[in-house]
């Protein structure tokens, strides 16, 4: 039998530890618009009794492996038709908008109707900088904030997604399919906007968020894969080229000035 003496213990491997995901905007402009990337976790729960939910040891497993990414605007928005039939939203705030008429459609796209995956309901997109990227094959999924009470329902679902952030990172956006376009819809800036959780090797590995340094080689790697969705069907396809070109290290950990 052939033992393997590079590491004194199996855990001390490569693969083992806190998986380090690193987290960026892409953009500078309106930063301070956006929060850091938080881990979820039961808030101001009791934690009195012995059997308590916040002190459940599944509970708290399952919580530390999600990051919730708050909502930067205010935004009330219908839906409607133009005197010719074609679909548009409408900014319900009107002038009490804290955001200026021209620039919420830098923000929020409505998707071209052809591009609907049901012909009633509509699909738009909300444009952020977030972007996280890993040196270690990592996947990144992207759910509804499941934990989080809304008085008000969203009047539909949340388009998430997943792919590996060590070969792809690319800026994320919220996704909503608008299931009933009659009821207007309403996000509050700093409520859970999405959750997303991230996969490694080994179910059992915590994962450790740093915030990352745009480097020059990061943005370059960027600017190599940004937009190629424009031009391909199936993305993931590109992975093995993307891969060829890809720095063996992206992720430097942002220092903080002292």
């Amino acid at each position: 039998m052939r033992i393997n003496l590079e590491f004194e213990r199996p855990e001390d491997g490569p693969g083992s530890g806190p998986v380090t995901v690193g987290w960026f905007l892409t953009k500078d402009k309106g930063a301070v618009l956006y929060d850091p990337p938080e881990r979820v976790v039961s808030r101001q729960t009791s934690k009195t009794h012995a059997k308590s939910a916040s002190r459940c040891p599944a509970v708290i497993q399952m919580e530390s492996r999600y990051f919730m990414v708050k909502c930067p605007f205010d935004l009330h928005i219908g839906f409607g038709r133009d005197d010719k039939g074609k679909a548009v939203l409408i900014n319900r705030a009107g002038v009490a908008s804290p955001i200026r008429a021209n620039k919420i459609s830098e923000i929020l796209v409505l998707v071209n109707e052809s591009e609907w995956r049901f012909p009633d309901r509509p699909t738009i997109q909300l444009m952020l900088p977030y972007c996280f990227i890993a040196d270690e094959t990592v996947y990144l999924t992207q759910i509804s904030a499941f934990a989080h009470y809304r008085p008000d329902p969203l009047p539909g679902t949340i388009f998430g997604g997943r792919f590996p952030v060590n070969l792809w990172p690319r800026p994320l956006m919220w996704a909503f399919e608008w299931h009933d376009p009659k009821k207007d819809l309403i996000l509050k800036r700093g409520e859970p906007l999405f959750y997303v959780q991230f996969e490694a090797s080994g179910p059992d590995r915590p994962v450790q968020l740093v915030e990352a340094e745009r480097t020059e080689a990061l943005e370059a790697y960027l600017e190599q894969i940004s937009g190629a969705v424009n031009y391909v069907n199936q993305t993931f396809s590109l992975f093995k080229a993307a891969e060829a070109i890809r720095p063996i290290k992206l992720l430097t950990p942002k220092k903080r000035a002292e």
